[in-house]
Formats: C-alpha cells, structure tokens, sequence
C-alpha cells in the first residue's frame, strides 16, 4: 500500500474533493524516483479534470490506471521521460487538452484517436517518426503542434473536412518530404507551419485554402528559388498569390482546345472558390472585429510570481479563494475605470447575488507586497483603512454599515432587508472573519464587506491584483473570476476602439491629455497565481486550462 504521506498533495486532493492536482519539479521527480512512478492513489481521484505532472526526468511510463480518470478534461505531461503512453487513454471521453511535450515517445496509441473531445493535441519534441491513422475521427482538434519530431508524412486520411474546426497545424523541425494537395480539405486552417522540414514542392492547391492567414516555409530547400526566396521572407498572401498564379499556369499546360469543357469545369470551379474566399474574408473581417484577446502568464514564466498562502483556520468561515494579476487594463482613457467599477457592482448584484455567493475584490498590483496571506483574525483584532474610511476594527465597521444600512431602509421605507444587510448577515456568529493580509502584516481585503483604501485601483493603475472569495464552492469562484476577467476584456476592447481623452471622468488628477495618436492594444495579458497551504502545497492555480474555457466564440485565450 503506498504512503500517502510521501504524496501529501494527493492526499488534500481526495479530502477536499479537488477537481485540479499539479504535481512537479525536483521534490515531486525524488518521490518518483524513489517509488518507481507514480503512486496509484493518483489513479482513484476520481473528481479531478485537470492533471499535471510534469519536469520529472525519472517518470518513464504512466500506468493504465490512468483510464479510471474518466472526468479528465486537461491532462498535461509535459518535460518528463514517457516511453509509452497506454492505449486505454482513449477512454478518457472527456479530454479536451492532451500535452505530451518534450518526452521520449516515439509511437502514440490509437486510443488517442477516440477522444471526440479533443480540442488541443501537443506531442512536439519527441522521437515520433508517425502519427496515429484515425486523427480525423478527432472532429473538435482546434490546434495540433507535433514539431520537432521525425514526422515524414500525415496520416492518410488526414486531409478531411471532418477536422473542420482544425485551425493551428505546427510541424516544424520534422522530416517531410512532400505536403499533399488535399491540404485544401482543412477548411478552417489559418496557421500552418512546416519550417525546417525536407519540402522541395508546396502544393498550388494550398492557395485553396480559405482562412490561411499565416505560413511558414522557411527552412525547406525547395526547387523553386522565386519561392524559396519568397517563403523566407515570410510573405504569405505574396506566396499565396504566386501559388494560386501556378496552378493557373499548370491548367493552361494540361489544357488545350481538345479540354476545352474540363476548362470551363475548371473556372467555375475557381469562381466558386472565389465566391468561398470572399464569404471566409468577411466572416474573418467581423472575427476580427468582435475578437478579444486574453493571453496566459504561466506562473513559472516569472521570477516575480504572487504566492497567496492559506491558512487552515479559514476552512470554518469562507473557505474558497482564487486570484490572479492582470495586466494590460487600460483604465486612463476617458470613462475606463468608471466603467470598471459599474461593471463589478453589476456581478456583484447578479452573479454574485449581492455578495452572498461571492465577493470580488480588485487591487492596485504596485501598492501589494507579497508574499499574502489569506487567514482569520478576531473581529477585535482585524484592523482595515476601509475604502472610503479610516482605519478602524472590523466590528466598529461592521456596526457603522449596519446603522447606514438601517438608514437607507427607513429612508426607502423598505420592510424587507437591503442587500447590503443581506451580506451584513454572512459574518453574524462567527467568532473570526477571514481577510487577506500583505508581506507587512496589513489587511488589504475583508470579504465579503470591503478592501482596503491603501491598495484601491485609480486611473494610473496597472497592473490588477484580483481575488475573488466564496463560502459556497471553488468552482463559484472560478466561474465569477472566468465572468470578470471576460468582462474586463470587452470593456478593454471597447475603450481601444473608442478614442478618449485621458482623464475625462474627473480622476487621475493634471489635465486632459488627448488619446489620439496613441495606438491602445485591447489585449489582456493574465499572470497565474498560486494558492499554496502552510505547507506549501498547492490548492489552486488560476487560470487553469479549463478556466477560460470556449464558450465564448469572440474570446481567443492563449496559452
């Protein structure tokens, strides 16, 4: 029987009834070496829909146990030493994400072509010399990046409009040797790399593609020189164009009087793709339009990563919390922060059922010094500079909004409580309130009642430090942040595309300053934060890859 306490991870994972467990790095690789792989009490949490294990060189193979896992819809193992992944995998019905990267596997099971889920399929950097037959059977793969492999060909039945959500192929640093002209059969295809390969043709069929927006050659030794001069200039609409110009030329070759009717099959043929070519433009002219673009900060991508450590006495009061930093919010323009801050009240109110759910709290990120804490004190003991207020307990400011809630009720003549009394009554009875603490020992939040004065977000705010706490579940939180962070997106996009003078809602102090002239990027970049136990194991991590999920179509996440 294995010792749970060697994998104290797994063993929070099963009484907390987590649906994420991240295991890696040099402590995890040791349990894992001296074990022989990894416990099989990973294999009966049966919850979880994001794994990881990863950056553990002694992790050779992964055990067919992995099948009982049926709820999987991330599985990431990622930078270890597979060998083999088993055939069984394909019952994993429900995986969307499968990251293989940077292992030592050269073949894959077929049992991956059962997975009708998937939607991102990652095994670059390995020793494969063939895909699966079957891929196309995967009808949801959006992106495939199998580079830096011994690739020499695509599976046979490949090229199909089955894959018609396909829309990211990587296959660079590869051995291919040719690229079929059935390419056109992967309607949705707008990037496609095959860099550094053994290419001496591309196909002029590949300008039949409709939505190609990106390629690259470059590294391919091609018999063309026009070409292959072209390719390494990285030029795709002029490589297209030159395509498209020869496979005319080839028609007129082929073609002659005695074809004359396969000639006119031909430009019909060529009205109807430029019928097809002009519908995709539009349909991508108004994706590009409606587009937000969030882009994920893993947090081992900076040395300066935020760590909030949970302690275990807030189990009893409010349990759940995730956070993380955004960066790139453009709240100086014009009404952008007012917008903002209508907008959270708005979750609050709805999503968050006027904070009885959920509490979101946002943060100036330059005025916190970490690493925080999230733990309880004595109401007697809990000292905030309250928005708005001075510094007093939190039961002094409790006793003040419930007077002021008192007031707005006999000033409305109301009967029934006001929801300011409603989140009032969350604490009641409670003997510790949860708050959320910095390096220097100051209460910068108080949920679900307020934040602190001392880290409110102002016109010049940066970088956002968000939180977002419940008594009610993870996923509520998840769901709220997920709600927020969208919402942070559109109202970014909106301010890029509307030209504003700084400053025009009356804060940030000094005068208006025009925004024309300044090129405003609507993009958010969002940096994971880690919620780690005295201990240091970890609870959360957020955004996971199942956060942020693609529901939303005007939504582009990346990773």
């Amino acid at each position: 029987m294995d010792d749970l306490k060697k994998w104290p991870e797994i063993e929070k994972a099963a009484s907390e009834k987590r649906r994420e467990l991240v295991l890696q790095g040099p402590t995890v690789d040791k349990r894992v070496s001296s074990d022989g792989g990894l416990t099989s009490a990973i294999y009966t949490l049966k919850l979880l829909n994001y794994l990881e294990v990863s950056q553990c060189p002694s992790l050779t193979e992964i055990h067919e146990d992995i099948q009982h896992l049926t709820n999987l819809q991330s599985l990431i193992l990622c930078r270890n030493k597979l060998a083999s992944i088993p055939d069984v995998i394909g019952n994993l019905k429900s995986l969307k994400v499968l990251d293989l990267s940077v292992n030592n596997l050269s073949v894959l099971p077929e049992g991956i072509t059962q997975l009708k889920e998937l939607n991102t399929f990652n095994v670059s950097c390995n020793n494969l010399e063939l895909l699966p037959e079957g891929l196309s059977h995967c009808t949801k793969l959006s992106t495939i990046n199998i580079s830096k492999n011994r690739i020499t060909s695509f599976p046979a039945d490949f090229y199909s409009d089955r894959l018609d959500l396909l829309s990211s192929l990587v296959a660079s640093d590869n051995c291919f040797e040719e690229l079929s002209g059935d390419i056109h059969m992967l309607p949705a295809l707008k990037v496609l790399d095959l860099s550094n390969n053994k290419l001496r043709e591309i196909p002029s069929d590949l300008s039949d593609c409709p939505k190609l927006k990106e390629i690259n050659f470059k590294g391919n030794k091609l018999n063309d020189k026009r070409l292959e001069k072209m390719v390494n200039g990285c030029q795709t609409k002029s490589i297209l164009d030159y395509l498209r110009g020869k496979g005319k030329g080839r028609q007129g070759e082929d073609g002659g009087e005695a074809d004359g009717g396969r000639s006119a099959d031909k430009r019909k043929k060529q009205q109807q793709r430029k019928k097809k070519e002009k519908v995709a433009d539009e349909q991508d002219e108004v994706e590009e339009l409606n587009k937000m673009v969030v882009r994920v900060l893993h947090v081992s991508d900076t040395s300066t990563a935020l760590t909030v450590q949970v302690s275990a006495e807030v189990k009893d009061v409010r349990p759940y919390l995730v956070c993380c930093v955004v960066r790139g919010m453009n709240l100086k323009c014009g009404n952008g922060l007012k917008r903002f801050l209508v907008a959270q009240t708005k979750l609050h109110d709805d999503m968050c059922g006027k904070r009885t759910t959920a509490t979101i709290a946002t943060h100036d990120m330059q005025l916190l010094k970490g690493p925080l804490t999230y733990d309880v004190k004595p109401p007697t003991q809990l000292k905030i500079v309250a928005l708005g207020r001075k510094e007093m307990t939190a039961i002094e400011l409790i006793r003040h909004l419930e007077l002021e809630a008192d007031e707005l009720r006999k000033q409305k003549k109301r009967q029934n409580v006001t929801g300011l009394h409603k989140y009032l009554q969350l604490l009641k009875g409670k003997s510790l309130y949860p708050c959320l603490v910095d390096a220097e020992g100051h209460v910068i939040s108080f949920p679900p009642i307020t934040n602190s004065e001392k880290t409110k977000i102002k016109k010049t705010t940066k970088e956002l430090f968000l939180e977002v706490t419940s008594a009610t579940s993870l996923q509520t939180c998840k769901d709220v942040m997920d709600a927020l962070i969208v919402k942070m997106a559109e109202l970014n996009k909106f301010t890029a595309e509307h030209q504003e003078e700084t400053g025009s809602d009356g804060e940030g102090g000094g005068p208006p300053e025009s925004a024309s002239g300044t090129e405003t990027s609507s993009e958010l970049i969002v940096q994971q934060v880690r919620t780690v136990d005295q201990d240091g194991n970890l609870k959360v991590v957020y955004p996971s890859k199942t956060d942020l999920s693609q529901h939303i179509s005007n939504l582009t996440v990346i990773w």
